[in-house]
């Protein structure tokens, strides 16, 4: 079985799972998930988990994103993007650039954004896209995000393309609109790439094609990301021979188990057996300053 992640480029017109359904039959395995969902018509990162990979799906999805996309002025929709219904049209003729920058730039920073009823989110057990498929609207609280950067790159009206670098659960259509009624104008999402996950970057990103190409050569495998690399950030350290059997059984660690000194090194370790195998990611107790196991990476 293939262990790691994998920088997948999903094209216009695949969900996430499509991606994922089309991996387990090209790559001969079922244990496959993705780390962020992405709409049908938007394209760009997808990091997808492989084996133990799966078992960091929710420290991937912590992680910032970048997107490049495209805001339509002038044009309200249901979903709040361009595949939804148009509920308005206004003329943007009189709008200058210098508002349009002025008030895109003016969302960088925190502001509470209200998820869009076309979305996964769950309310009551229920996914909001399928209220909204029924035609029901229910309230929806709004969620603190942030935008830490905004980069106008064009605007040439009705359409403006920037940048946006925010945190996990940032809606851009949602954004894209909300720029639209700062303008008095409304907007929607005209198109969306991910150019960024993490330290995942569209540039390294591959085609389920090329996968497919890869795999039917044997070099796939040239294209899989460990997962221990995603923790190069944190500490790597080695238990004593004779705590071997306790790391190995995902016991709790004490610092000198892991030759640290007593106040520790951090709150992420990696650790490893004393022979040097990377077994799990362990965060520190604040409580007891001992460490407990974030995640097992092994199955031994």
């Amino acid at each position: 079985m293939l262990n790691g992640i994998i920088n997948v480029y999903k094209e216009e017109g695949f969900t996430s799972n499509d991606v994922v359904a089309k991996l387990r039959g090209i790559l001969h395995q079922r244990k496959i998930g993705h780390a962020g969902t992405l709409d049908p018509a938007a394209v760009g990162v997808l990091p997808v988990l492989l084996g133990s990979g799966c078992r960091i799906s929710e420290y991937m999805m912590d992680h910032d994103k970048t997107y490049r996309t495209v805001l339509r002025l002038g044009v309200t929709t249901d979903t709040q993007d361009m595949t939804g219904n148009v509920l308005e049209s206004r003329d943007v003729s009189g709008i200058s650039e210098e508002e349009i920058t002025r008030a895109i730039l003016s969302f960088q920073g925190e502001y509470d954004q209200i998820p869009p009823m076309y979305s996964a989110k769950q309310i009551n057990g229920k996914r909001l896209y399928d209220l909204a498929r029924e035609g029901i609207t229910v309230e929806r609280k709004p969620v603190r995000v942030k935008i830490g950067a905004l980069r106008i790159e064009s605007v040439s009206l009705p359409e403006v393309t920037f940048t946006v670098d925010c945190s996990k659960g940032t809606y851009i259509r949602t954004l894209c609109a909300d720029i639209g009624d700062r303008l008095g104008c409304g907007g929607a999402m005209a198109h969306l790439t991910r150019i960024r996950v993490g330290g995942f970057l569209i540039e390294d990103a591959v085609t389920i094609g090329k996968i497919e190409e890869l795999a039917g050569k044997g070099d796939i495998e040239d294209r899989i990301i460990p997962v221990e690399e995603i923790f190069l950030d944190h500490l790597r350290v080695r238990t004593q021979p004779s705590c071997d059997r306790k790391l190995l059984n995902g016991n709790r660690l004490e610092p000198e188990e892991m030759g640290l000194p007593v106040r520790g090194a951090g709150d992420l370790l990696r650790v490893c057996t004393s022979g040097g195998e990377f077994i799990a990611v362990y965060r520190r107790d604040e409580q007891t300053g001992s460490y407990r196991p974030y995640r097992m990476l092994t199955d031994l």
